[in-house]
């Protein structure tokens, strides 16, 4: 496996890599061993194919089909992918597979959004998974194009990375050596990009008090917290427009800016928060926030009972279930003691 280039990515102190390989990812060196290898397959289709990364795996004698028998993890329900065992294999130099499964597959930007929806939680596990390597996902039996591919996993990598994302390093590989000519200026053309981003990056005050992430579904409990605030404390600054975003444009700078520009964010978590694209990319934005200061920024309210996957349950919430008016107006004074 060859490294065709690398962009460095300076993030709280530290360099992250985002890291353009050529070669058999089925195979991966000890050199370059990581926590997770990711590879997309339809659901509950795990058939090795030629042109597949389970039909490589599978000819390295690692069965994608026989590790989703017993899975560590099963969040497909919520952001569409599993996590392996450990792999006890000699010569397999990933320590997991992180298996991108999506019920359905939209096109190249969505697809892009899930999967880093999909490696995010997995972030601070135990042992967190720090070092991932994936192929041009959807570029093989998808049929998507390898330098579309390319640019927008380059691209989101680089913005979540840049934006607090606690990976080590995200390893690209590609395996037709016939077209890397064209995937490599695409990489170079990413890379030119940040350079430019980076040299006028500059961190945005704080315009608001609170950025209020919730689901469309739920306006009418999230328009009486609102009410319910601005009536305790006039002048307070509230954001609570919804972002207009296409589905799975995770790395679309102006989510993190948005949430960057409040003091705190209250995700109001409900079921429909849960399948919302664009609320569990704020959830994620504001977490990773969260997690790089001392500040407390995330203050959740849960709105009505969802199954919570694990690293949303970390974070004391106010409860106002079932959407009830008495405990919307308890939880707003509690929220404003701690805004």
């Amino acid at each position: 496996m060859e490294l065709i280039d690398t962009i460095t990515v300076q993030s709280q102190g530290r360099e992250r890599l985002v890291m353009l390989f050529v070669g058999d990812l089925s195979r991966l060196p000890k050199q370059e061993a990581v926590d997770a290898l990711i590879v997309s397959a339809f659901p509950d289709d795990y058939e090795p194919t030629p042109t597949s990364l389970i039909g490589a795996l599978a000819s390295a004698g690692v069965s994608v089909a026989d590790l989703a028998k017993d899975k560590e993890v099963d969040l497909r329900s919520f952001s569409s992918c599993w996590l392996s065992r450990p792999i006890q294999q000699p010569g397999v130099h990933f320590r997991r597979l992180l298996c991108f499964e999506p019920a359905y597959r939209g096109e190249a930007p969505e697809v892009v959004g899930d999967i880093f929806r999909s490696v995010i939680p997995f972030t601070t596990g135990n042992p967190p998974i720090s070092r991932v390597a994936m192929p041009a996902v959807a570029s093989g039996d998808e049929g998507e194009p390898a330098e579309v591919m390319l640019e927008m996993l380059a691209d989101a990598s680089v913005h979540w990375l840049a934006n607090g994302l606690p990976l080590e390093s995200i390893k690209i590989v590609v395996r037709d050596s016939a077209s890397l000519g064209a995937l490599q200026e695409t990489f170079a053309r990413v890379k030119r990009r940040h350079a430019e981003a980076e040299s006028t990056r500059q961190r945005p005050p704080c315009r608001f008090d609170a950025f209020v992430s919730y689901c469309q579904k739920n306006k009418a409990a999230v328009d009486d917290l609102v009410g319910e605030m601005k009536a305790r404390r006039p002048g307070i600054r509230i954001f609570v427009d919804r972002l207009e975003l296409r589905p799975g444009m995770a790395w679309q700078q102006h989510i993190f800016d948005s949430l960057c520009e409040a003091r705190k964010v209250i995700c109001v978590l409900s079921p429909d928060y849960l399948v919302s694209k664009v609320c569990k990319d704020e959830f994620n934005t504001a977490w990773i926030r969260h997690r790089d200061t001392v500040d407390e920024i995330m203050v959740p309210l849960y709105l009505y009972t969802a199954d919570l996957p694990a690293y949303m349950k970390i974070f004391h919430y106010e409860d106002a279930r079932e959407g009830d008016h008495a405990k919307i107006a308890q939880s707003a004074e509690r929220l404003l003691a701690r805004l």
